[in-house]
């Protein structure tokens, strides 16, 4: 499996682990530039939530989570950014949905992330 299906697969997950939360998908995929794309969009009561979504099939060399440089989430809060502007969103967050395969599922979910 490449690496554009296995993180298909880690999203598909983490929209079914976040419908099943009361979260409300509205967008997956959200690109603003070849260095900035939103992997979920939900909403959450009154909240849109921008979900990023990391999936590793081990965590032998380090957690989802490890994943998120400094960089990565600067471009994050970019697109998030550019979304709130387009659609004047007022009441947000950030979340990371990690997802570890092996040896057995878990999937953890982070609320309201900074740096």
């Amino acid at each position: 499996m490449n690496n554009r299906k296995f993180g298909d697969c880690g999203e598909d997950l983490a929209c079914r682990y976040l419908e099943k939360q009361g979260y409300k998908i509205l967008e997956r995929n959200k690109h603003y530039s070849r260095f900035c794309e939103i992997d979920i969009i939900a909403q959450y009561k009154d909240t849109t939530v921008f979900v990023e979504v990391k999936t590793r099939r081990t965590a032998d060399f380090g957690t989802p989570f490890e994943a998120i440089t400094k960089t990565k989430f600067e471009n994050i809060v970019k697109g998030v950014q550019y979304y709130r502007s387009e659609n004047n969103i007022k009441n947000f967050r950030i979340d990371v949905v990690g997802i570890t395969l092996k040896p057995s599922l878990k999937i953890e979910h982070l609320k309201n992330i900074s740096l």
